[in-house]
């Protein structure tokens, strides 16, 4: 058996980060939730990252690697590639700390994120289509003009202060025997368990990737999945896991699972719902383990990093409504009609007695199968659970309506 290379980031590390850098980042609450514990089985713990002032933890490894630059380091300037939390959290310290930074962003980057980071004091330059032709023009550039590459996850100043996260945690739960952490490039996961490793009682340390990108389930349990596909979890849709992390993984985690997009959906939705917090698709994977593997936590004390909070508003409203549809409480119902006066009257009169709120209507005579005489009529509608559903359903169904819900995929 080949022997892992020596952990390349140690406790004392992870401390000496958090000393470093405490006094300038947000000291994000860890907070139970009663309604997650009784939904999931375990007793769950949220660590509000997306609370941060860049609304992300990565703030903390990219504060901690600045804060160890010498002068001429700092003055010649950082750059990194990133057109996500990252290019926020190290735009926002350096510019506070006098450090010139640049960030290099794919071209097909969105608008709202180009402008958040040049609003931190970053040079922005937009480079290629995709993250990898923006990540080499960034190395050039470092090698052009001197500048200190500061990488998103691999890399031991980055990955020390994200395991301050986990310090924090057991400082203010100490009881927390399980960690449940997104894995992306696996700097976060990788700091936590050093954390974990060294506390005082067993604490198991659980990844999760998006089934789309479960890029680190590849490498640490030889598996061939496909990394690809329009996942909600951008922020941990890796393909390749880095180096450094890799290794911490392998010898510091002790599971990794993975989860649906149905599930990440969820998570977003009851973290909003539930308690009242914005959280992006990856940091809500946390939560959509515990949904999708309960029986995987069941009775365990779990710590949940919720560590972002950067989604785009209407990619939110989606989840949400979709969300809604899946429980019943929104959907879109397909009635067939004779195209006659008074045919829309007698089923919106099923929907008042049913008190079911109608949101939409659309009718469809043209493009159909039916008859010159028939038309099908889609009413979006708004109910209060399944079952209330279920009932305005029956009860135009027992009115001799052909009915048929509209489903989701």
């Amino acid at each position: 058996m080949t022997a892992l290379p020596p952990i390349p980031v140690t406790i004392d590390d992870v401390r000496a980060a958090h000393d470093r850098i405490r006094d300038a980042i947000v000291r994000t609450p860890t907070l139970i939730s009663r309604t997650l514990s009784e939904l999931t089985g375990a007793t769950v713990y949220l660590k509000f990252e997306n609370l941060q002032f860049t609304a992300a933890y990565k703030e903390r490894g990219a504060l901690n690697t600045l804060l160890q630059l010498d002068d001429a380091a700092r003055a010649k300037g950082v750059i990194a590639a990133s057109a996500g939390n990252h290019a926020q959290g190290l735009a926002y310290n350096a510019h506070r700390l006098g450090i010139p930074a640049t960030i290099v962003m794919p071209t097909n980057t969105p608008t709202v994120k180009v402008v958040q980071t040049e609003g931190h004091g970053a040079t922005v330059i937009l480079f290629g289509d995709t993250f990898d032709a923006a990540y080499a023009h960034a190395r050039e550039l470092e090698a052009e003009r001197g500048y200190t590459f500061v990488h998103p996850f691999d890399d031991p100043r980055i990955v020390a202060g994200a395991g301050t996260v986990a310090i924090e945690m057991l400082e203010d739960v100490p009881a927390i025997d399980t960690f449940v952490t997104p894995i992306g490039g696996g700097g976060l996961i990788s700091g936590m368990a050093v954390v974990a490793k060294a506390a005082d009682h067993p604490i198991e340390v659980i990844g999760v990737e998006a089934e789309l990108f479960p890029s680190m389930h590849n490498r640490i349990k030889g598996t061939q999945y496909p990394c690809a596909g329009d996942t909600l979890a951008e922020g941990i849709a890796v393909k390749e896991p880095g180096g450094i992390t890799s290794a911490m993984v392998a010898a510091l985690v002790d599971d990794i699972v993975l989860v649906s997009e149905r599930s990440l959906e969820h998570a977003v939705a009851l973290l909003l719902q539930i308690e009242k917090s914005v959280v992006e698709g990856a940091g809500a994977a946390g939560l959509a383990a515990l949904l999708e593997h309960p029986e995987r936590f069941k009775g365990k004390t779990v710590g949940v990093v919720l560590c972002g909070g950067n989604i785009d508003t209407r990619l939110l409203a989606n989840v949400l409504l979709r969300d809604l549809a899946r429980s019943g409480r929104l959907a879109r119902l397909r009635i067939q009609l004779q195209d006659q006066p008074g045919a829309l009257f007698n089923v919106a009169r099923i929907f008042h007695e049913q008190r079911v709120n109608i949101i939409e209507v659309y009718h469809q005579r043209v493009f159909t199968s039916l008859p010159a005489k028939g038309l099908i009529t889609e009413i979006e509608c708004e109910a209060r659970d399944r079952d209330h559903l279920d009932r305005l359903v029956a009860a135009l169904k027992a009115a001799d309506y052909e009915v048929s819900p509209v489903e989701l995929a």
